[in-house]
């Protein structure tokens, strides 16, 4: 028997089962699998083998396509680090004596910055131990957009485009009145600002979208906020701000830090959201006009209904990747996205080292970001626009988009 496992981690995205049914597209075209598995909860349920068959879940085609289109992490997720092997191996011997025990030849692990972390060390723990028959692969998801060696990471697309829609149509409704106003929209990105810098796609047809904007690479100062803010509002009756949730200080000092607890989760990272509170608050006591800051918060990862259909193929091609590449009996991967070319987008799948993208963070590049720090290039567009492109088919019932229930 030669059985494949699936699991997801981390946060979720509106593409991250669409790379799920790729895993799925790819083990029953290749003849090589017999049972395709998927843990629920991620690497936490494989220890507590927690397990679901998912040659009887999904039932053909049309179940494929409900799932890609289904929101958040089918099979769920966890935040779950593993314990240094090198200090303790004990969780990975029990990974291990688990993958044994229900023929597991294949593990695919869909997730960001932590989980290729998860892969890395079981992958390295195995060829350690001489155990070359277990073939441990990573496939890439993040709204943030900072794994490194990948053009970008599947979610992104969607979430980018969701960003710039949402901006596009906040644009319109600020404009409504002849009020001086400022509205202050926080956007996820703890220390890359790919996500901020999306509601710039709020102008690709002619709208204004934002006034300013402020990604989470640059030292974010509060006084030179509120200069720019004063200068907008010389010449408009609104203006419309996107802010990274990180934005930091010059000192590296996040800006929310006034009104966060100082929590931590568990890999170390602090919560970081309330930028736009505090930014609003200074608005409201140094500039004195009417003011209101906005969380998108989870909306920005679950909105599937206005998924990029560029997102969600190519997110299924990169779980059709990954497990080609176990099916290959290679492991220690991770299934990444090449850029060929911007127009025409042309783009190639390949799989890196996940060595090499473990516990790294791929950050705005300098020149795609304006000199003053509040705006994003053309450089930033020309990146961003072939991502949102397209319309995912949504499947309807009773009004709703449908989802498919994996556990």
């Amino acid at each position: 028997m030669k059985n494949l496992l699936v699991a997801q981690s981390g946060g979720p995205t509106a593409a991250i089962n669409a790379t799920v049914a790729g895993v799925i597209t790819e083990a029953l075209t290749s003849g090589q699998v017999d049972g395709i598995w998927g843990a629920v909860n991620g690497i936490k349920g494989v220890l507590e083998e927690r397990f679901v068959d998912l040659r009887e879940k999904i039932q053909g085609t049309g179940d494929l396509d409900l799932l890609c289109q289904t929101p958040a992490a089918a099979l769920g997720s966890c935040r779950f680090k593993l314990k240094d092997p090198a200090v303790d191996d004990s969780q990975f011997s029990r990974i291990v004596e688990i993958f044994r025990k229900h023929d597991i030849k294949y593990f695919i692990y869909a997730g960001g910055n932590d989980s290729m972390d998860t892969v890395d060390k079981l992958s390295a723990y195995c060829r350690e131990k001489g155990m070359d028959d277990i073939h441990v692969i990573g496939a890439p998801k993040t709204i943030d957009n900072d794994l490194v060696g990948t053009d970008h990471c599947p979610g992104f697309g969607s979430a980018a485009k969701y960003i710039g829609v949402t901006f596009a149509e906040l644009e319109r409704d600020c404009h409504v009145y002849d009020t001086k106003a400022v509205t202050i929209v926080e956007v996820m990105g703890r220390n890359a600002g790919w996500l901020t810098a999306a509601s710039a796609l709020a102008r690709n047809n002619g709208g204004k979208g934002p006034n300013l904007i402020y990604l989470c690479e640059p030292a974010f100062s509060i006084e030179g906020f509120l200069e720019d803010v004063k200068r907008e509002l010389e010449t408009n009756d609104s203006v419309l701000v996107a802010i990274s949730e990180g934005i930091k200080d010059k000192n590296g000092v996040y800006i929310s830090e006034s009104v966060q607890s100082g929590a931590v989760d568990t890999f170390g990272h602090s919560y970081i959201a309330g930028s736009a509170c505090v930014l609003e608050e200074a608005v409201r006591s140094r500039i004195g006009c009417k003011v209101r800051s906005i969380e998108l918060n989870l909306m920005q990862r679950c909105a599937a209904h206005v998924a990029s259909r560029t997102d969600i193929q190519e997110s299924r091609m990169l779980g059709m990747t990954a497990c080609h590449l176990a099916l290959e009996r290679k492991t220690g991967l991770m299934a990444a996205v090449e850029r060929i070319s911007d127009e025409p987008y042309q783009v190639r799948f390949t799989g890196i080292p996940v060595c090499s993208v473990a516990n790294q963070e791929k950050k705005v590049p300098e020149d795609y970001i304006n000199a003053a720090g509040n705006d994003v290039t053309e450089k930033m567009m020309s990146y961003l626009r072939p991502l949102i492109q397209g319309e995912a088919p949504v499947i309807y019932k009773n009004g709703i988009p449908a989802h498919l229930i994996l556990y």
